[in-house]
C-alpha cells in the first residue's frame, strides 16, 4: 500500500480530526486501503474535505472525470456498493489503465483495489456528504454498515473543521443545530413507517418540497406535534421556529403516516 499522506490543508489540526476519524472506519472495514468524505454546499461540484491512505489519491480521480461510487452516491443520493469497480459498468471511465497513466507512481496500489462503497447523508436540503471507503477485495452491504455507524460522528466532525473557517462558522452553528432536529425527526419516521435511515431522510425531503416548507422546521414541527411540547433547543438567534405552514405540513404528514398504517396493518 502506498504510504501516501492523508490529504491536508490550510485548517491544519482540524483537519487532522476528519482524518484521524477516516483512519478509524479504514481500520475497522477489513480489506479498508483509503476512507474520504466528500462533500457540497448549496449546489456546488462535490470535492473532499479529507481522505486517508489511497482514497486521497482514488476519490479526488472519480470526481475529476473517471466516475465512479463517490460521484454516484453523490448525484443520486442513494448508497453505492460494487465488488469491482473496474469492472462495474456504472462508470465506464473508470479503469485500471487510466488510473496507472494518471497516477503511474502508484501502479502497485492501484492493482490491488477492488470493491468500494458510498454513502450518502444530509445535513439539510442543500448540503450533503459522502463517506466512501476503498478496499482491496468486494464491498458488501456489511461495507456500508460501518459507514452508517460513522455517518453521524462523520458529519459532526466535518461540522466542527468546517466552523474553524472564520468565512463558515455562523453557517455551520446553524447546521449543527439542523442536524439535532432532523435526527429526531428522522427518528419518528423511521418509528412510524417501519424504514431505514435513507427512506427516512427522503420521505422528509420530499415532504418539505411538497408543502414548501424548510426541512430543518418540518423537523422540529414534527417532533413538536407528537411530544406535544416545544422541542429542546438552546434559546437565541438559532432557535429553529417552525411557522404555520411547517406546522400544517407537520399535521398532514403525520395524518399520511397513520393512513398508511391503517392500510398495511402495521
Amino acid at each position: 500500500m502506498s504510504t501516501e499522506r492523508p490529504m491536508t490543508d490550510e485548517r491544519g489540526p482540524v483537519t487532522a480530526l476528519l482524518e484521524e476519524l477516516l483512519a478509524r472506519i479504514a481500520a475497522d472495514v477489513p480489506g479498508a486501503v483509503g476512507a474520504a468524505v466528500s462533500v457540497h454546499h448549496n449546489g456546488h461540484p462535490l470535492h473532499v474535505a479529507a481522505a486517508h491512505g489511497l482514497a486521497a489519491t482514488f476519490v479526488p480521480a472519480q470526481l475529476d472525470g473517471f466516475g465512479g461510487p463517490v460521484p454516484a452516491a453523490g448525484r443520486t443520493g442513494e448508497p453505492v456498493v460494487t465488488a469491482d469497480v473496474f469492472a462495474d459498468e456504472r462508470w465506464p471511465s473508470l479503469t485500471l489503465s487510466g488510473l496507472i497513466e494518471r497516477h503511474p507512481e502508484l501502479a502497485a496500489d492501484w492493482s490491488r483495489v477492488r470493491g468500494a462503497a458510498a454513502l450518502p447523508a444530509p445535513w439539510d436540503v442543500e448540503d450533503s456528504l459522502v463517506l466512501s471507503v476503498t478496499l482491496d477485495r468486494p464491498a458488501t452491504d456489511e461495507t456500508l454498515k460501518v459507514l452508517r455507524r460513522n455517518e453521524r460522528l462523520t458529519a459532526s466532525a466535518l461540522i466542527v473543521a468546517e466552523a474553524a473557517r472564520p468565512d463558515r462558522a455562523e453557517q455551520m452553528l446553524d447546521l449543527l443545530q439542523s442536524r439535532a432536529a432532523l435526527e429526531e425527526a428522522k427518528g419518528i419516521v423511521i418509528a412510524l413507517r417501519r424504514c431505514d435511515p435513507d427512506e427516512a431522510w427522503e420521505t422528509l425531503r420530499r415532504a418539505s418540497q411538497q408543502f414548501n416548507v424548510k426541512v430543518r422546521e418540518l423537523a422540529v414541527a414534527l417532533v413538536e406535534l407528537l411530544a406535544g411540547a416545544p422541542a429542546p433547543q438552546p434559546g437565541g438567534d438559532r432557535t429553529i421556529r417552525p411557522g404555520p405552514a411547517a406546522r400544517a405540513a407537520a399535521e398532514q404528514v403525520l395524518r399520511a403516516f397513520e393512513r398508511e398504517a391503517e392500510l398495511t396493518g402495521v
